[in-house]
């Protein structure tokens, strides 16, 4: 028998985001598509029993859970400095950087292998957007990885470039990309849904906070120029930002107020309507490593405007309007022009629909969990 353990300790963040969205479904996957004789173990934090229940909810088929004695902040610390110690051995494979990487024998102890996932350096290329205790554990981790990973699971050919230039791992890096998560589909009661979040028939959909990365700023401004769309906009994700809101933000650019709603973080099938039924995704991070609201995106035929950061272009692949960033004075300029341009044309919009779900088809999460166990068979 072959036992992968797989830190899922990300899937229960507080805060929903990308890395506990891909922890979870990738977990979930490589139970489903674990090859003949192979089983898939959970590593988490002390928790709740309320969480525990959650983890059984939505990792059917998981073999065990090895519940540690240490609540989640303080496994966070002890794995920074090295106290890595967890009972039994094999196959580990951590979905972050959160991750046991210690000293271990490549050679002569067979199946003592980990892997750790590294989504993105804004660490080093965007230390403004993040916290300084945030900045320097993620190096460290980094640091801890180029020393006792077996190998580092990254999710775009951009960011192994980028990589490349702060660590050099060498031969270790892997490219295994996310997908859509299967939850992600139109529900029964869309309608109802739709009433109640308050949708209009026609609007712009944006997806994240007002981290100085994520660009939502440039897009309320390019809202406010003269002969851009005046679709209104809707926002999902966190309404503040270091205790600035996004309704704060709208009106310092002179947008009216109404123009922007924020529509916090909601379930699964109220994003998959909201989704579905925006005119576009506008996409402008100035710092990405996968970039999953596009693909989301395109998975239900919603045309996207992004921004031409690599790893967004890389897994975009012409579906959208790509909008450049290197004059960043005009970026808000040239995303009015963009958005415009397909709120206006409704056989751009359609055209640029079924590019993007021909693109979404090409990944999927099947694949990904095939491409991580056949990581560690090579290992």
């Amino acid at each position: 028998m072959t036992t992968m353990r797989v830190i899922i300790d990300e899937m229960l963040s507080p805060t929903p985001n990308g890395i506990s969205r891909y922890a979870e479904e990738l977990t979930r996957a490589l139970i489903q598509y674990a090859p003949p004789g192979c089983y898939v173990e959970g590593i988490v934090s002390a928790s709740t029993e309320q969480e525990y229940a959650v983890i059984d909810e939505r990792l059917p088929g998981l073999s065990n859970l090895y519940k540690t004695s240490l609540a989640r902040r303080e496994l966070v610390s002890a794995w920074q400095h090295g106290f890595t110690h967890l009972p039994g051995g094999g196959m580990v494979h951590a979905p972050s950087l959160l991750a046991p990487l210690g000293r271990h024998d490549r050679v002569n102890s067979t199946g003592q292998q980990i892997a750790v996932t590294i989504h993105d350096v804004v660490a080093w290329t965007h230390p403004q957007s993040l916290s300084a205790r945030r900045i320097s554990w993620h190096k460290a981790m980094a640091k801890r990885a180029h020393k006792y990973a077996d190998a580092v699971v990254v999710p775009t050919h951009a960011v192994a470039d980028d990589l490349r230039e702060v660590l050099d791992f060498g031969d270790r890096v892997r490219v295994i990309g996310g997908a859509v998560s299967p939850r992600l589909a139109v529900p029964s009661d869309a309608d109802e849904r739709a009433d109640r979040l308050d949708l209009p028939e026609r609007y712009l959909l944006a997806i994240g906070g007002l981290e100085s990365r994520g660009g939502i700023e440039h897009v309320l401004a390019a809202l406010a120029l003269p002969g851009a769309t005046d679709l209104p906009l809707f926002v999902v994700g966190p309404d503040e930002t270091d205790g600035r809101s996004i309704a704060a933000a709208a009106a310092e650019a002179g947008l009216p107020e109404g123009r922007v709603t924020t529509l916090g973080y909601i379930s699964d099938a109220d994003l998959s309507v909201v989704l579905d039924r925006a005119v576009l995704l506008v996409f402008p991070s100035l710092a990405e490593g996968f970039g999953t609201p596009v693909l989301e995106a395109f998975h239900f035929g919603t045309p996207v405007v992004h921004s031409d950061v690599p790893a967004v272009v890389e897994v975009a692949a012409d579906a959208g309007i790509t909008v450049p960033i290197d004059d960043i004075e005009g970026y808000s300029e040239r995303l009015a022009a963009a958005m415009t341009s397909v709120a206006d044309d409704a056989e751009l919009a359609a055209r640029l629909s079924t590019f993007g779900e021909d693109r979404a088809g090409l990944f999927s999460w099947q694949s990904a969990a095939e491409h991580v166990w056949q990581l560690h068979a090579d290992l």
